[in-house]
């Protein structure tokens, strides 16, 4: 009798556990995630640290390299420039997600260098905007039947794909805070609100 209690009290107190999560993710107006969108505020997330640095950097200062520093026992020779390193991420998104998507990137990715034509900040800029608006709409064909599938040419499944993008983007980010700062300039993300 006493174990039919205690059992009893435990189903009561789950299901009136599980009736107050569900309430309160009912008033919180926000529909429950799903694969795309989770993975679609990683590209986000991503997008908009990229874009901020891309506007914090004067266009006077996008030809900048660490190289251009001459610090002592510092191999910097041959790194990207600021513009360089923002047409790399736009140019490997597009290599990156182009395997999700039936749609086509631009012709000229130049093995993931971007396009010689683009030089501009703003252009850059545009550029780096389209490549995550490509990333978003590939990001939108993952399911849950397909998202493990390896596309034609290539050896990662779709989700790591998806995932890659942002990962790479991130890894390029952290080297612009660092060019931002080489030029005295506090990157948007640590600048007081």
């Amino acid at each position: 009798m006493k174990q039919t209690r205690s059992l009893l009290l435990l189903t009561m107190f789950t299901v009136a556990a599980n009736l107050l999560t569900v309430t309160a993710f009912a008033q919180s107006a926000q529909p429950a995630p799903t694969l795309v969108s989770v993975v679609d505020r990683d590209v986000s997330n991503i997008e908009k640290q990229m874009l901020d640095v891309a506007e914090a950097m004067p266009e006077d200062k996008f030809n900048f390299s660490p190289e251009k520093l001459n610090i002592p026992g510092g191999d910097f020779k041959g790194v990207r420039t600021f513009a360089e390193q923002l047409k790399h991420v736009a140019a490997s998104n597009y290599l990156i997600w182009m395997r999700l998507s039936t749609d086509k990137p631009p012709a000229e990715l130049n093995d993931g260098k971007g396009p010689d034509s683009v030089k501009t900040k703003a252009e850059i800029i545009q550029f780096l905007k389209d490549s995550f608006a490509f990333g978003h709409k590939a990001v939108a064909t993952l399911t849950t039947a397909n998202m493990l599938q390896v596309p034609e040419g290539s050896k990662s499944t779709r989700l790591r794909l998806a995932e890659f993008g942002a990962a790479h983007a991130y890894d390029h980010y952290g080297q612009m805070v660092e060019y931002l700062r080489m030029n005295g300039i506090v990157p948007p993300a640590s600048r007081g609100n």
